[in-house]
């Protein structure tokens, strides 16, 4: 799975000093260890901190009114409020549920989307292993294991509303997964790679080489993986698990203080995982980043400073893209209504799955017919030059590739004016009456 790269990483090698090896296996241990405390684990505090805020928010603001803006600046600090107000409340476990999987249920369900951070590409060198060839297959398996958590914690709940939340996930998990997979291989199929940092690499060149625009099935498939992902993460309009008109709960009913906020650490740390892979696979996750990473990469300890800052940017924008993914399932969740689980499932093997085995049989004769490229724009060949675009390519697949980004664009603008003309109408509302202002700190 890893590469023979007897080289460290750049970030290695600037810790451990430039030309040496990579560290045996303690020393890695031990550098791993810290990468850990001091990045990820602030990193999903302060996810989970922004994500409940902005979800209170969007909410809020769909409902015409203010959502939280008593504590803090805007209300940024309501969930360290909602924080300190877990960790004093009484962590109650039903008497005749099975205590140890009851306890061991939010663990299970956090530990794996907290691993699957591991191979998240966050810059071209600021990814904990960059080396890992395999890393979407290891994304995907940690997410699979995320199911496990909320089936443990509603069968050891001991309550018939936790059980049918668990057995609803367990049957929607296990069948989105499969279109799930079957998008992504669309992507994988186009980019010829499952390292995500060379996934992003690739996109590097301008909007024309983004992966959602490599082929209309890529095209498709973007969508197609974006619906399976609200699925596989348990989100509205897919939130059958929790189902709170029915089930009062779900899986969640008999849970209180930190064990239950780990859920939902789980569920936000999922939602960037999932909005992560979007980006890396056809969203170019790093911009416009490429012609001076190939410029600097060539000598990385003369311009470390240069490397330092690049890969800081393409974090900024990474994160900017994955919070945009984040941002819509969140209006989703305020826009739509929930199916029954019929419905779901319905969906899932009679729509998505047969329009993923299309997608990736097209792909795969669109790839033989219509070649494209290939290669790391700026490195392998000039983005901007016809001449080389049409190097092992078509004019047939770049006309079409244009096409597909003047219609994302054109969607990507239509959305943003009509967002901008409901807040314009929006100003024309009457407040409520009984809205209080907001207080200023």
């Amino acid at each position: 799975m890893l590469s023979m790269a007897e080289a460290g990483t750049f970030f290695e090698q600037l810790f451990f000093g430039w030309g040496s090896e990579r560290p045996g296996a303690v020393v890695s241990v031990i550098y791993g260890m810290i990468v850990v405390v001091v990045f990820f684990m602030p990193f999903v505090s302060v996810l989970g901190m922004i994500c409940i805020w902005g979800e209170r928010k969007v909410a809020g603001h769909m409902q015409n009114r203010p959502g939280p803006n008593r504590v803090g600046p805007f209300g940024l600090l309501q969930s360290l409020a909602d924080g300190a107000k877990c960790v004093m409340k009484e962590d109650l476990v039903p008497e005749l549920g099975d205590r140890a999987l009851f306890r061991l249920a939010p663990y299970v369900a956090f530990a794996p989307v907290f691993v699957a951070l591991v191979a998240i590409p966050f810059g071209p060198e600021l990814t904990f292993e960059r080396h890992l060839n395999s890393g979407l297959f290891l994304i995907l398996a940690m997410l699979s294991v995320e199911v496990m958590g909320v089936i443990i914690a509603g069968w050891s709940s001991h309550n018939k509303w936790s059980t049918f939340g668990a057995m609803r996930e367990a049957c929607q998990m296990v069948s989105y997964e499969i279109p799930l997979g079957l998008s992504l291989l669309v992507g994988v199929m186009a980019a010829g790679t499952l390292n995500v940092v060379d996934m992003g690499l690739e996109q590097g060149g301008g909007l024309h080489t983004w992966g959602i625009f490599r082929s209309p099935f890529v095209f498709l498939a973007f969508f197609v993986y974006f619906v399976a992902s609200l699925a596989a993460n348990k989100r509205a309009p897919f939130d059958l698990a929790e189902s709170d008109s029915e089930l009062v709960a779900g899986y969640l009913t008999e849970y209180s203080g930190m064990r239950w906020a780990f859920f939902f650490f789980a569920e936000y740390t999922a939602m960037f995982v999932v909005g992560g892979i979007q980006a890396a696979l056809f969203l170019d996750p790093f911009g416009l980043i490429g012609y001076y990473h190939n410029q600097l990469s060539a000598d990385p300890q003369g311009h470390w400073v240069g490397m330092v800052v690049l890969n800081v940017m393409a974090a900024t924008i990474f994160i900017g893209k994955a919070g945009a993914v984040i941002l819509v399932q969140m209006w989703l969740r305020w826009t739509l209504p929930r199916p029954r689980i019929d419905q779901v499932l319905y969906v899932c093997v009679k729509v998505l799955l047969p329009m993923g085995c299309v997608l990736l049989l097209g792909e795969a004769l669109w790839q033989l017919f219509v070649p494209w490229r290939g290669g790391i724009p700026w490195k392998d060949y000039n983005p901007l030059s016809w001449g080389d675009l049409m190097k092992g390519g078509t004019a047939v697949g770049l006309g079409v590739q244009l096409a597909l980004m003047m219609v994302g664009v054109g969607m990507v603008v239509a959305v943003v004016v009509w967002v901008g003309r409901s807040a314009l109408d929006a100003k024309s509302v009457k407040k409520r009456r009984a809205e209080p202002e907001a207080i200023v700190v």
